[in-house]
């Protein structure tokens, strides 16, 4: 049975959508300029925490419980090969690195969630490239979708995009519904399911598109 996917419809429901998202986009963009050569992630995440707090609103990431031990920082910073949810540290950035900076928010009650690639200096063309893979298939899967339409024209115009350009597509993780929650239905592989998955993208769905591509397996 399929489970009920939470919708958003009413002017009220997305502005606080609206809300949340924009505060997120203004703290990425209060941290673009940090990303460089010789600061620390431990110091991108210092900064975020301060921001955020100083405009009265929360750091989803701190504190969410894990298999283990809650969530220890407010953001997530992914070098080089760790794919997803790096934990800050204080190991200065280099040039050559490409990081990921993944963001969430709650902002009265709503999550704004987002992540960006950062390259480091000069990066290998096998890290450019991979991350402009990456780049390019969060928009084809944009494009794909419809309302009405399925979750799989997502993953399928993510997944083809990735094959052709010699890539491969991380199949542990993927993007989710959010809203009042954090994680929640939909959940939107990045990958065709077997059978295809038919759920449907009603008008109302909020969702984030996560592809993390690899250059190996």
């Amino acid at each position: 049975m399929r489970r009920r996917i939470p919708l958003y419809n009413s002017e009220e429901e997305r502005e606080g959508l609206r809300l949340a998202s924009r505060f997120n986009a203004q703290l990425m963009d209060f941290l673009r300029p940090q990303v460089v050569a010789g600061t620390s992630t431990l110091e991108l995440d210092r900064l975020a925490y301060s921001f955020t707090m100083d405009h009265g609103h929360t750091p989803a990431c701190l504190g969410y419980p894990g298999d283990v031990v809650p969530y220890p920082k407010s953001i997530c910073t992914s070098v080089n090969d760790v794919v997803c949810h790096g934990i800050p540290d204080d190991r200065p950035l280099e040039p050559g690195d490409i990081v990921n900076v993944d963001l969430t928010t709650i902002v009265d009650g709503w999550f704004g969630d987002q992540s960006e690639m950062f390259l480091i200096g000069a990066v290998s063309d096998s890290a450019r490239h991979v991350v402009q893979v990456a780049f390019d298939s969060l928009y084809l899967g944009i494009r794909a979708i419809e309302p009405g339409g399925p979750v799989d024209a997502i993953s399928r115009a993510i997944y083809d995009y990735a094959r052709s350009e010699g890539m491969d597509v991380v199949r542990e993780y993927q993007g989710h519904g959010i809203g009042r929650r954090f994680h929640q239905e939909p959940g939107i592989s990045h990958v065709p399911a077997r059978p295809p998955n038919r759920t449907v993208i009603e008008p109302g769905t909020c969702f984030t598109i996560e592809p993390m591509i690899n250059t190996g397996k």
